[in-house]
């Protein structure tokens, strides 16, 4: 009587195995780009808020940002950037800055500013 081995065989096993890093290998750079896109935007979110925390600030007469971040300010919590940019608040004339602003120049979905475009005139 033959007895029958029931399991996987190294072949069938390669074979997923080749798959799955076929699989891995087209969605991991993927993911990574739409990581750094969803930071970005997140990013900007912040830097929106921080600027109209400042035109609050100026509409008020503190044009040292005193009250702009705590407790009694205009944002309760000092955002951060997810990427772990850091914020510079500007003077009244200037835009919030993070320090991953436009760090690469071919992908602007990736840029960390305000991107208020000038019209060259």
């Amino acid at each position: 009587m033959k007895r029958m081995l029931k399991g996987f065989t190294l072949v069938e096993i390669m074979i997923v195995v080749a798959i799955i890093a076929i699989l891995a290998a087209v969605a991991i750079p993927n993911f990574i780009k739409y990581r750094r896109s969803s930071q970005a935007t997140a990013c900007v979110s912040n830097l929106k808020q921080i600027q109209t925390a400042k035109e609050q600030c100026l509409m008020a007469g503190d044009t040292a940002f005193a009250k702009l971040y705590g407790a009694t300010g205009y944002i309760k919590v000092t955002p951060t950037c997810p990427a772990g940019g850091a914020y510079t608040t500007g003077d009244s004339t200037t835009d919030p800055t993070c320090s991953y602003s436009d760090t690469d120049a071919n992908d602007t979905s990736t840029w960390h500013s305000l991107n208020r475009v000038a019209t060259g005139t």
